[in-house]
């Protein structure tokens, strides 16, 4: 705890007033440039992956970056992606997995989720990643390759629910939202962007590819 107390102090006497003008500026309201769904990880830290400042991220942090369907759960993240579409309008909505998801690998050993039932019940939400990849990839049984693929796929599933909530859906059919899948390798720090025409993830190298409109066409893997 002492640490995130001394990490306050470090804050407001050197981070805040190197940027105090532009924290003043935030008191007039937000306009995010997208609204960022990934995992609750510790490991992943949105702003710093994306070099963004305060209010130019809005944020929503669920175990494996898992939007439910829209009218399975009326909580935060249906709350969270509504706002975000209807009231703030942001322009882009990226859906990010990392590498060594816990999430995903209960998902794929229910066996390690026994004494976490709600942890268990809320990646129902995910049941279609894993079908997905225990119908389609039997094949693969390497255990490190299964949990990367099903890191990709889950990316994939969760952006058709984010497609189910009717704010998402009417931004999308007018043109003025765009969805983006990736997956986060924070052990090398490479970015990987889902590239429909090539039905993979690639990396990230320039705008053109980070803006393209995932519609989902599965070659995978690799990563």
């Amino acid at each position: 705890m002492q640490k995130l107390v001394d990490g306050i102090h470090e804050f407001q006497r050197n981070y805040f007033s190197q940027d105090q003008k532009l924290f003043e500026t935030l008191v007039d309201g937000q306009s995010p440039l997208a609204l960022f769904i990934t995992c609750s990880d510790s490991r992943i830290n949105p702003n710093h992956l994306t070099q963004t400042k305060p209010g130019e991220l809005f944020i929503q942090r669920t175990a494996g970056n898992i939007v439910p369907p829209y009218g399975a759960v009326f909580g935060g993240e249906a709350a969270t992606i509504e706002y975000a579409v209807s009231a703030l309008k942001v322009k882009d909505i990226i859906v990010c997995g990392h590498s060594h998801c816990g999430a995903m690998g209960g998902l794929l050993d229910p066996a390690l989720l026994e004494k976490m039932p709600a942890v268990k019940s809320y990646l129902q939400h995910a049941e279609s990643t894993r079908r997905i990849v225990d119908e389609n990839y039997s094949h693969l049984t390497d255990p490190q390759k299964r949990l990367v693929l099903t890191v990709q796929e889950n990316v994939l599933v969760q952006i058709e629910n984010l497609k189910t909530h009717p704010s998402v859906a009417a931004a999308v059919s007018r043109g003025e939202l765009k969805l983006h899948g990736w997956v986060y390798k924070f052990e090398t720090g490479e970015v990987y962007n889902y590239n429909p025409d090539e039905g993979q993830f690639l990396p990230i190298q320039d705008e053109e590819v980070v803006l393209s409109q995932p519609e989902v066409n599965r070659t995978l893997p690799p990563i």
